[in-house]
């Protein structure tokens, strides 16, 4: 029986880490997933467990290509932003993968800014709001001058998927999704790295450029086929929606982060924007896109434990729940705020929230629930329409976990009138983006 050809996709994660397996009409035919605990840092802080990360992808791609039901044509990666691997000369890593949350020194931060014109210049110059450690590239300028021992032994810098890619390929490269998903390294105006990459002698670090759909080969002892040079997760979502749309249109791909992308915004930032965590991208050819970012997905884990914690429930109870418009009417009526939010912080949008959390103040669950997600979607409403009020579109695609919380989309079609809310038909779309990318050429 001949084997199925197939492209394989490592969707990596902050949480799951997925490896996938597409057909040549891009149907998923196989799929495998793990979860891999943090490992602390030398400041005992949580990092991604790139060790154990690096064997069970090896691992599971060597696996694959012993299949006798699937023949392995070609690899890519879609993996989360904010993530740089530093590697000496030999590619080994030389410090750990550190995580984005992780406390970046104010007094070099400040430092940094004051050096290169002031935060809020600096920050609409390479359209990255001021995020600390998620400006993956002042990474960097942290070990240069908070670990100069281990900055000594960089000889590479690389994005997370571009890593990955180097991991089965030995190639060295980097791409634009990556460079511009808020690093703080490119001048969106320049079209080149900011002038601060060559003044700390950064850019020797950092692999050359290439497009997006470039196709390398991996090892020999990883079967020589052609491998892609990876790609940002969010950037890899919009993908199939570009290639099946003819008309505009934005994507709300939500998860950790809800991510809001419209491809037909061409209108620049404006302090206040970046200040709201909007920004661009850079598409996988360098061409601009605006976006905006909210927290959601760790906010909903934080208050969904304080509720289940509370009312003494299992866990995925709000799962069970439909929307009903009366329960929305009654929590809508309430003018006072009820929720005080871990990780938002509605004052960026002239919102105000609760001073804290009192849930003895429903009588049940279900009203709870609904207060939340009617609180939280009055700010991912207000996201959105920073990326929407200069360059309206009329439909808003909403993909990845919250796709298929009928409260949350709900509540978005009566906040948004004026745009139609399509639950995404994409369920993988940034492992699906990726595959795409591979099969390119």
């Amino acid at each position: 029986m001949s084997k199925t050809p197939v492209t394989a996709v490592f969707d990596i994660g902050k949480t799951n880490k997925k490896f996938f397996l597409f057909d040549e009409d891009l149907n998923v035919v196989f799929s495998t997933y793990t979860r891999l605990d943090p490992i602390p840092d030398e400041d005992d802080f949580p990092s991604e467990p790139l060790g154990p990360l690096c064997e069970w992808m090896l691992q599971t791609f060597k696996e694959a290509l012993k299949s006798e039901e699937f023949q392995l044509k070609k690899l890519n990666f879609s993996c989360h932003g904010a993530s740089l691997v530093h590697t000496d000369a030999a590619g080994n890593p030389t410090t750990p993968l550190y995580d984005y949350l992780k406390p970046f020194p104010e007094d070099l931060l400040s430092r940094f800014y004051e050096e290169n014109g002031g935060k809020m210049n600096f920050c609409r110059a390479t359209s990255s709001p001021p995020l600390a450690m998620l400006n993956s590239g002042l990474q960097l300028y942290f070990i240069k001058y908070a670990k100069p021992e281990l900055f000594r032994k960089i000889k590479h810098s690389f994005h997370f998927p571009q890593f990955l890619s180097f991991l089965f390929t030995g190639e060295k490269v980097s791409d634009y999704t990556s460079i511009g998903c808020h690093t703080g390294l490119w001048d969106y105006e320049a079209n080149d790295y900011h002038e601060w990459v060559d003044r700390e002698g950064i850019r020797p670090l950092l692999p050359p450029i290439v497009p997006g759909n470039t196709l390398l080969k991996t090892k020999p002892e990883l079967g020589n086929i052609p491998c892609g040079i990876g790609v940002h997760d969010s950037s890899s979502a919009l993908l199939p929606y570009l290639k099946q749309e003819t008309e505009p249109f934005a994507l709300l791909s939500t998860g950790t982060w809800a991510i809001t992308i419209n491809p037909f915004n061409k209108t620049k930032l404006t302090k206040k924007e970046l200040k709201r965590d909007c920004l661009h991208f850079l598409s996988i050819k360098g061409v601009p896109i605006k976006i905006s970012r909210l927290f959601i997905g760790e906010e909903h884990k934080h208050q969904i434990d304080e509720l289940y914690a509370h009312f003494n429930l299992p866990l995925g109870t709000y799962k069970k729940l439909k929307f009903e418009l009366e329960i929305y009417e009654k929590v809508a009526s309430q003018k006072q705020k009820r929720v005080r939010f871990q990780y938002l912080t509605p004052s960026l949008f002239d919102q105000e929230q609760a001073e804290a959390n009192d849930w003895s103040v429903f009588p049940e669950f279900t009203e709870a629930y609904y207060t939340f997600i009617h609180e939280l979607t009055e700010l991912q409403v207000a996201s959105i329409q920073l990326v929407t009020q200069n360059a309206p579109v009329n439909r808003l695609f909403v993909d990845g976990g919250f796709n298929a919380n009928d409260i949350f989309v709900e509540m978005l079609r009566l906040k948004l009138p004026e745009m139609t809310i399509i639950p995404s038909d994409f369920p993988n779309g940034s492992a699906l983006g990726a595959a795409m990318l591979a099969s390119m050429n």
